[in-house]
């Protein structure tokens, strides 16, 4: 169950890398996109392209790296719910698509993991 804190901590982590990839250039279009698939955390233009971006946050690096945990299952659910996303806005259906994460740990800086896996 997820906990206010929980959630507070989720905000913070997207807010924290929205700025950095604001810095980059990237301009956000949507945040946290719902749908039956699941949710986008952030979906963003980098140029022309659209980027998904997922951000994990882990408060310590005890149990592994954050991006670790964005695995084959959860790979699955982040490309349906961007299929859901472009068929709810054709205006994106030509844009070349990748697949971002922004890892995010305690108070260290993110690390952006660009292109960080393929839509089968």
């Amino acid at each position: 169950m997820l906990t206010a804190k929980h959630l507070i901590t989720g905000r913070n982590a997207e807010q924290h890398a929205l700025k950095l990839l604001n810095r980059s250039g990237l301009r956000l279009l949507v945040r946290n996109f719902r749908c039956r698939s699941g949710e986008l955390d952030l979906v963003m233009l980098d140029g022309h392209d659209l980027v998904i971006v997922e951000v994990r946050y882990r408060a310590r690096r005890n149990y592994g790296h954050a991006a670790e945990t964005v695995n084959r299952s959860k790979q699955g659910r982040i490309i349906s719910a961007t299929k859901q996303f472009l068929s709810r806005n054709p205006q994106h259906a030509t844009r070349a698509v990748r697949f971002d994460v922004v890892a995010l740990h305690g108070d260290a800086e993110p690390e952006w993991l660009k292109d960080a896996f393929q839509a089968d």
